[in-house]
């Protein structure tokens, strides 16, 4: 059984991330979790970010994900909130959601805001994203980078050699991910 994950807002912020993980839980590496509050935060701030973009856009990848991501929405985690304790009491949202999906990780870039020894009374762990690609990496490396070839044939407004791809990965703080993905490069 893949591992159950809660994809914390930060991880869905940026495009390429969020994309490589659709692809990558869509491909059973793992099962993906989030909230309507995780995003409503990665939304708002795309929004804030991107004047481009607009709700309705964002709203519609909203969608995409959730009817592409298998049981993904995390819902009645509410009561959990208030018996939590983090750094960030706005954070408490995502622990919540991990232990009612009884999730075993929350993957992250904020690990100081989630720490292990408040987690680990839940079962749960955080995990950064770079260590837990290269996790997958470990036990599953033909399907990652299938996933990444996936991702990457999807791109088209422009299209992207291996190397550009592999770069655009790197951009998202994942150095070690992509070294090791750099070593596969002709399976992407």
């Amino acid at each position: 059984m893949p591992p159950v994950v809660v994809l914390d807002s930060c991880v869905l912020y940026p495009a390429p991330l969020r994309s490589l993980f659709m692809y990558m839980t869509n491909l059973d590496l793992f099962r993906a979790r989030w909230t309507d509050a995780i995003h409503e935060e990665w939304m708002r701030n795309v929004l804030k970010d991107r004047p481009d973009m607009t709700r309705t856009q964002v709203e519609k990848i909203r969608e995409l994900m959730n009817s592409h991501a298998r049981d993904c929405l995390v819902l009645d985690f509410e009561e959990l909130i208030a018996g939590l304790t983090l750094p960030d009491p706005d954070d408490r949202h995502v622990l919540a959601a991990a232990i009612k999906s009884g999730a075993e990780a929350v993957v992250t870039f904020n690990l100081k805001d989630f720490p292990s020894e408040t987690l680990r009374a839940f079962g749960v762990d955080a995990r950064h994203p770079d260590d837990f690609i290269v996790d997958l990496l470990d036990t599953a490396p033909a399907i990652v980078c299938r996933a990444a070839g996936m991702q990457r044939a999807s791109l088209k407004r422009p299209p992207l050699s291996v190397d550009d791809y592999l770069a655009a990965l790197e951009r998202q703080n994942l150095p070690r991910s992509v070294a090791r993905l750099r070593e596969r490069a002709d399976s992407i």
